[in-house]
């Protein structure tokens, strides 16, 4: 199988060439990716001389490229995107073009060149925000998106949806929980914490703690993804969550604790505008349909990926980090 893998340099999008690779050797890769800010090939080091892997560097909104691109795949997995919630809110620009306008290029691509199979990765934030006692989000749950970046996605998600409601594409959707692991851009809360720390700073904790998100790691997202390609219906929409809620101060102490430092090294700082209190995701769908659940106790892996942030110091140290 050739496979058409868009935002390949990113963070989860990296992991998955690694997991594919590992587990599918046979399959031919094509990795699409602008190399923006958090787009990194040091992720892809020990892959770059694969016989079955290829970086192509360019836009997906370049249209011409990203036809010529599609020509002869017989999947493509669309993980690029604009990804930073505070970045959104400075300025929505970006998420607009690469999620949305980028989104539809492929579409079109996919339909035009034999309506090759799409799988589209999206976030559990389109969903919105949960009271603390209300049921988790599932395939069911209405979108009502709060920031640019979750209403771009939203925005994208429909666009895949009433491609494959009005021109028949062989679509389907994942919309998964916070992911962590290694190689994701130091601006994001596990990465960010562990480098501060190691830099002897502070973390910054968003209010005083309390919003409380579902954390997945990656590669028991991936394995998920995969099983969706493989195993999930055409059209349908299935929920990728790790069933770990943890409030941003249980996250911190956590994180605090494994690097062995004391709560003094927190700064408190204003909550982020329109801050989503909670996101859990039921994923029994997945669960029922697949037989995919995630499988990386939370607790290790957390502990593993600060390991690698901790062994990985010039990986990081490289990049211009907004602190």
């Amino acid at each position: 199988m050739k496979i058409l893998i868009t935002g390949g340099a990113g963070f989860i999008g990296s992991n998955f060439i690694h997991y594919w690779l590992q587990n599918c050797p046979e399959d031919q890769l094509i990795n699409l990716d602008l190399l923006t800010y958090a787009g990194n090939l040091d992720n892809l080091k020990d892959v770059e001389n694969h016989p079955n892997y290829k970086f192509v560097r360019g836009d997906i909104c370049d249209a011409a490229l990203v036809n010529d691109l599609v020509k002869g795949v017989d999947l493509i997995v669309h993980f690029a995107a604009e990804s930073h919630v505070d970045r959104s809110i400075k300025d929505s620009a970006d998420f607009i073009k690469t999620n949305v306008e980028g989104t539809r290029v492929l579409l079109d691509a996919a339909k035009n060149n034999g309506h090759i199979r799409f799988h589209h990765v999206s976030t559990d934030e389109v969903f919105g925000s949960l009271d603390f006692d209300s049921p988790k989000f599932n395939e069911q749950t209405p979108y009502d998106p709060r920031s640019p970046y979750s209403a771009s996605k939203a925005a994208s998600d429909h666009l895949v949806r009433a491609y494959y409601h009005t021109h028949n594409l062989p679509i389907s959707i994942s919309n998964c929980s916070n992911n962590y692991g290694p190689y994701q851009y130091p601006e994001k809360l596990i990465p960010l914490f562990t480098t501060r720390l190691m830099a002897g700073e502070k973390v910054p904790v968003f209010g005083r703690g309390e919003c409380v998100r579902d954390w997945i790691h990656v590669d028991d997202h991936n394995r998920g993804v995969e099983m969706i390609i493989k195993k999930g219906r055409i059209g349908e929409t299935y929920c990728l969550g790790g069933g770990n809620e943890k409030t941003g101060m249980e996250m911190t102490k956590m994180i605090l604790q494994l690097m062995e430092q004391g709560e003094d090294m927190i700064e408190y700082v204003p909550d982020r505008p329109g801050h989503d209190r909670r996101y859990a995701i039921d994923f029994g769908k997945a669960q029922k349909e697949l037989g995919w659940e995630p499988q990386i106790d939370f607790a290790d892996g957390l502990r593993r990926t600060i390991a690698w942030y901790k062994d990985n110091v010039a990986w990081w140290k490289k990049l211009k980090i907004s602190r």
